[in-house]
């Protein structure tokens, strides 16, 4: 009888945990599947964040000083770019409590994209203004999608074909329709890094996305960059971020 009840405890056993490894299996493939990507952890920042308007800016937010220093030393983030990352993701979730956008997301594009504003050997200036112009190559879909001038090469210096600008690169036509003034200056610049990465956040949080699932970080990443490879340096780069900071409280 003793043997009998070890047996059926034990099959008992083996149904759990076969149980909860296929749906394991099933949960990943199903994320393969649709192509979405985990989201990586919302690493929060400790700052006092700015009520969400047409004109805040972001330069204002108030951070704990501790928590700047020691985030932008483990991460290697400038530290002008890193205010500027995590002042943008919290007006943006202020503006869009649903989305649940971390610093360390439009951190990860801001290296991918520019190095953090030092693309060719550039800084970002105590204004957070690129020292030097970042412009990605011709968009004249020679290895790149093919994109017409679309502001007579007002921000690019190209009349004949679009090219993505600043430390968040936009392209001009982007720009247009997703730029916003983070730094209160009465102008929308994507040379400058608040303007830029407030820009980045919004945009990633558009259409009503929820970041912290697989799907709306997914598709908020691939709406930045229609590209696999671009969507995997991204999510290694945003979960590294998460992981090097920490708790916001440590």
């Amino acid at each position: 009888m003793l043997r009998l009840k070890r047996l059926a405890v034990l099959a008992l056993f083996a149904f759990c945990v076969i149980t909860g490894f296929t749906f394991w299996v099933l949960h990943v493939s199903g994320m393969q599947a649709s192509g979405a990507h985990p989201p990586p952890p919302q690493s929060e920042a400790k700052l006092e964040v700015l009520s969400a308007n047409s004109a805040v800016d972001i330069t204002q937010a108030t951070f704990d000083a501790q928590w700047l220093v020691r985030t932008a030393a483990r991460t290697d983030i400038p530290v002008r770019a890193l205010r500027a990352y995590a002042a943008a993701a919290g007006v943006a979730n202020a503006a869009a409590p649903t989305c649940g956008i971390g610093w360390n997301t439009v951190a990860a594009i801001g290296l991918v994209e520019s190095a953090h504003g030092t693309h060719g050997g550039g800084s970002l200036t105590a204004a957070g203004q690129a020292g030097r112009p970042i412009v990605g190559p011709s968009l004249d879909g020679d290895g790149f999608a093919a994109i017409p001038d679309t502001d007579d090469g007002a921000l690019d210096g190209d009349a004949l074909w679009d090219h993505a600008v600043g430390p968040m690169q936009f392209i001009p036509s982007t720009w247009q329709l997703a730029g916003r003034d983070g730094n209160g200056d009465g102008e929308a610049d994507p040379l400058n890094i608040d303007d830029a990465a407030l820009s980045a956040a919004s945009y990633l949080c558009a259409g009503g996305r929820d970041l912290s699932t697989a799907q709306g970080w997914t598709d908020a990443i691939y709406s930045y960059n229609q590209s696999d490879s671009y969507m995997g340096q991204v999510s290694e780069q945003a979960n590294a971020y998460a992981a090097q900071a920490g708790p916001a409280s440590s």
